[in-house]
């Protein structure tokens, strides 16, 4: 038995890690947190300290059972989760769970996998630093909180099923605010001056005007005064500059520049900064901090030499502007910079290859450019055009890097030919072409996280989790309208003629971007009228600022977390008693035939159009929305067509073909048989020939190709890729096969290794109990008995399981049998009497079972 135990939290952290440890040290993974506030209560003691429950969940008991008798064999125990709050407070969880003597316990951490920072770390142990644990308590205690008090509020005031949030609200409102801008913005068109100009030498290059003119006639007028004119050089200006290199890479500005330049979403990075950091190649990916090592820098300059030159070489020390960064730690850097590029799966690589890149170019000499900028005067006009233009005269760090950019109207900058002042230039066309000013752009992922960046929202962990979050909620979701067509015009003056062309332009694309759903909006409005403070920018940045002075030892948690609320949960027991239900109802006219009230609101199925109310004497009749129509941009109009669907085109071998809008989208139906149109497709404009020839090619693809076992089989094209399908299972057809020319011998062997596979993955199978177990996805298990599925981890030893054991974990999983109406109106009673006389509507009694320090 090794004398040492170290623990961390990831399997693949502890295999890279026991490479460099040696044989006295045994190195296990508590695979995250063990333990954490219980699932189905609040779990905070409110009314007293605030002192929170934590409990190990039924997944990670085996983990600390094992981790535990682990321990008691070791002669020392080494907790070298990251070096974060978060990894900070999994440490004193593992202390406290696993009942750790202090004095054979270690606290190691470190910025990067590597032998000589393990080496390092195990020669420089700490205590666990308990004011970080207090930084992480407070922002869990204070998350747990808003979030379990104001989600009952919403759904009982909007709808069943949300959830809000301190991070994740705010973020949601940043992005219907800037909606609304764009909804209520009005374009405005004026005509911008273009030119291409040739010097004597016959080297052609553009300019502009600096100005816009407003109207059409004024271009028009304009153009003709330049008509049989003659241009010259007024003024030519050359200035040397410089262009420097930006700092090496925080979480925040490695989340945006890999959604412009990869396309990664934020989360998708984070998932592969963290196999690259548990790989041992780069730093640790959760940092605020610019700052490089000495030592990192050395290696830095020492590859730049190697590879570049000296003169490409220039250390630099860089200061993060974040507010709360903690500056002893690290950028985000290679771990070697020797390891230009690395052998990993090809997403992995080309991150490793921005982080590379960014760092090294960190490191670098400045660009050297000369600029260039030139005014060019008519004749006989006062109107002067510009024109600039730069060139690189020592490249520097722009040999490996130059930083990405969210401004999609910036303009590069060229080459100009050599000119002289007072030089004739022969004038070969002006154009004045319409431009209309812009709506601001909708925030991508990349600029949400600069945004919350900017206003001290959130910190570098919490990025990722948010985004998915708010879009997982569905009350934000990624465009996927690529533009509407738009006429413009363009006057060309060109040989002493003006020419009026109409040309066409996309605009109001959203595809990739972040655009809130009618629930978004509707929660959004409702947490701003009523908890204004919650959804203030300036509180949640200021709510962050108090998380660092607990960090740093200069606030207790639990005087902030009193402080809040103190004010909070009264406001929560006013609104949920006083507030008005909120649907984002919206009355839009009356139907001319029947004089009913129209309107649009919320439903319990989503978004709607209700005719008239339940106060008329028939009931109101209701028509969903489609996907891509909104409660607060839909039309009158609009909105009375959807009562025309569903709308029936016809019949088709004795069945009825009918059009509709769904849920997910339009469709068509035919009998049993549902048919999706193209999103965006407008049902009512479908004609009985288009959903003929839909039904036709269903009909041609669900057309068996093959018979196996006296059963058919069909083929088709899914999220996923090709698959055939037989005896309702559905195989995937990978590139080995022909797709399009399937044998009978290629769809045999795919059915039967199928059929293998099912029967490999079952470990137990009681039929008469109808349960079992199996493996799953990422080497876990799951028990399944009828609809009911309940995941394992992977550290279970599945093969062990006994039938009673099964029967314990379905058993803990099954939902609570609801109390009758009548017994639940009787429970309620007392409670209510009780909340009259108090401010506090609810009481939660918490046992204090943590251990304090």
């Amino acid at each position: 038995m090794a004398k040492n135990l170290v623990i961390v939290e990831s399997p693949a952290k502890a295999k890279t890690i026991e490479k460099f440890l040696g044989k006295d040290f045994k190195v296990e993974s508590s695979y995250g947190h063990i333990s954490d506030l219980p699932s189905k209560e609040l779990g905070v003691d409110v009314e007293g300290d605030f002192e929170p429950r934590y409990e190990v969940s039924t997944d990670k008991k085996a983990v600390v059972k094992k981790l535990k008798d682990l321990a008691k064999k070791a002669d020392m125990v080494w907790l070298a989760s990251d070096e974060d709050r978060e990894g900070e407070a999994i440490a004193w969880h593992l202390a406290e769970s696993l009942n750790l003597d202090k004095d054979k316990t270690k606290r190691i951490v470190f910025h990067e996998i590597t032998k000589s920072a393990i080496q390092k770390a195990v020669e420089n142990p700490r205590q666990i630093d308990y004011d970080l644990v207090d930084a992480q308590q407070a922002r869990r205690v204070l998350d747990r909180i808003v979030g379990y008090e104001l989600s009952p509020v919403l759904w009982r005031k909007v709808k069943g099923g949300l959830s809000a949030g301190r991070v994740q609200s705010v973020s949601v409102r940043l992005i219907v605010e800037r909606e609304r801008e764009i909804q209520d913005f009005q374009a405005e068109a004026s005509y911008r001056i273009d030119a291409e100009f040739s010097n004597e030498e016959g080297q052609s290059f553009k300019a502009k005007l600096p100005k816009s003119i407003q109207t059409k006639e004024e271009a028009v007028a304009f153009l003709e005064k330049k008509a049989n004119t003659t241009f010259k050089v007024a003024n030519l200006e050359k200035k040397p500059a410089k262009k420097s290199p930006a700092a090496p890479f925080t979480t925040s500005t490695l989340q945006q520049e890999a959604s412009r330049k990869l396309y990664f979403s934020v989360s998708k990075t984070m998932n592969m900064a963290q196999r690259l950091y548990e790989a041992g190649l780069i730093t640790y990916m959760r940092t605020d901090s610019v700052n490089l090592s000495d030592e990192a820098r050395k290696g830095a300059e020492k590859e730049i030499i190697k590879a570049y030159g000296k003169e490409y070489s220039k250390t630099r020390n860089y200061k993060g502007k974040s507010k709360g960064a903690q500056e002893a730690h690290e950028a985000i850097r290679p771990t070697n910079f020797e390891t230009h590029t690395v052998n990993l799966e090809r997403d992995q690589a080309r991150l490793y290859d921005l982080i590379w890149k960014r760092a090294i170019a960190s490191q670098m000499s400045e660009a050297k450019l000369e600029r260039t900028h030139v005014k060019i005067e008519a004749a006989s006009h006062n109107e002067t055009f510009t024109a600039n233009g730069e060139v690189i005269t020592f490249d520097g760090f722009l040999k490996v890097y130059l930083e990405g950019t969210d401004d999609e109207d910036i303009e590069q900058e060229g080459m100009l030919p050599a000119m002289k002042v007072n030089e004739t230039l022969l004038n070969n066309y002006i154009t004045a072409t319409e431009r209309y000013t812009r709506a601001p752009y909708r925030y991508t992922e990349a600029s949400l996280v600069k945004k919350l960046e900017e206003l001290g929202i959130g910190r570098p962990s919490t990025y990722a989790p948010t985004i998915s979050t708010i879009q997982n909620r569905n009350y934000v979701e990624k465009g996927t309208i690529e533009g509407v067509e738009r006429n413009y015009t363009q006057l060309v003056l060109k040989d002493d003629t003006v020419k009026d062309n109409t040309l066409t332009e996309k605009v109001g694309s959203d595809k990739g971007k972040l655009v809130p759903t009618d629930i978004g909006m509707i929660v959004t409005d409702f947490l701003v009228n009523h908890f204004e403070t919650i959804l203030d920018y300036s509180f949640t940045a200021n709510v962050e600022d108090q998380f660092d002075d607990i960090a740093d030892g200069k606030a207790d948690w639990k005087v902030v977390m009193k402080s809040f609320y103190k004010d909070f949960h009264p406001k929560v027991i006013d609104v949920q008693e006083n507030a008005e239900r909120e649907s984002g109802e919206r009355i839009l006219g009356e139907d001319p035939k029947t004089g009913k009230r129209v309107s649009v609101r919320l439903g319990k199925f989503g978004p709607m159009v209700q005719m008239g109310t339940v106060e008329d004497e028939e009931k109101p009749t209701y028509a969903s929305l489609s996907p891509d129509q909104q409660l607060n941009t839909i039309t009158f109009e609009e909105a009375m067509d959807l009562f025309q669907l569903p709308k029936t085109l016809g019949e088709y071998k004795g069945e009825s073909v009918e059009v509709n809008n769904g849920r997910y989208g339009p469709y068509v139906k035919f009998g049993d048989a549902f048919v999706s149109l193209p999103r965006g497709t407008d049902p009512l404009s479908v004609e009985f020939d288009d959903a003929l020839e839909l039904i036709k090619e269903k009909e041609k693809a669900d057309a068996p190709i093959y018979m196996y076992k006296d059963l058919p089989v069909q083929k088709g094209k899914g999220r996923f890729g090709p698959f055939i399908k037989w005896n309702d299972m559905f195989i995937n057809v990978n590139k080995k096969y022909d797709w399009d020319n399937l044998s009978d011998a290629d769809i045999v062997e795919l059915i039967e290794t199928k059929i293998q596979k099912e029967i490999d993955k079952v470990i137990h199978n009681w039929e008469d109990e109808g349960i079992r177990v199996e493996k799953a996805r990422w080497g876990r298990f799951n028990i399944i008995q009828g609809k009911t599925k309940i995941e394992l981890p992977k550290t279970t030893d599945a093969e062990a399981l006994s039938l009673d054991e099964v029967k314990a974990l379905i058993e803990q999983q099954a939902p609570k049998k609801k109390a009758t109406k009548k017994k639940a109106a009787a429970k309620k009673a007392p409670a209510k009497k009780a909340a009259t006389k108090k401010t506090t509507a609810k009481k939660t009694a918490v046992k204090k079972t943590t251990t304090k320090k």
